[in-house]
């Protein structure tokens, strides 16, 4: 994998996450904490999409690694209710 290729495999992580913490209204920000929320997301979506035959609805080839976007956004959420429950609710 070349540099440019983690690059924007990295942008898509961040869109991936960024996208979720929307849906969802998640409050902890930071670019890192966005980023590891879409990996895991996409992690997620690619689990969800081999376990259960579910078509795949948009996956760019980036390199060599296949990102389920649509997926990777479901499974993101998911990941972001499950620490939501976990954790609560901050309180300020």
């Amino acid at each position: 994998m070349t540099f440019i290729e983690l690059v924007i495999l990295f942008a898509v992580a961040f869109v991936i996450g960024l996208i979720a913490q929307l849906i969802v209204g998640f409050d902890r920000k930071g670019c890192l904490v966005t980023v590891a929320i879409g990996f895991i997301g996409a992690v997620l979506g690619s689990f969800l999409v081999s376990s259960f035959n579910l078509p795949e609805l948009f996956a760019p080839t980036i390199g060599s690694k296949q990102i389920p976007l649509v997926w990777g956004i479901i499974g993101a959420v998911f990941f972001i209710l499950i620490v939501s429950l976990i954790l609560g609710r901050r309180r300020k």
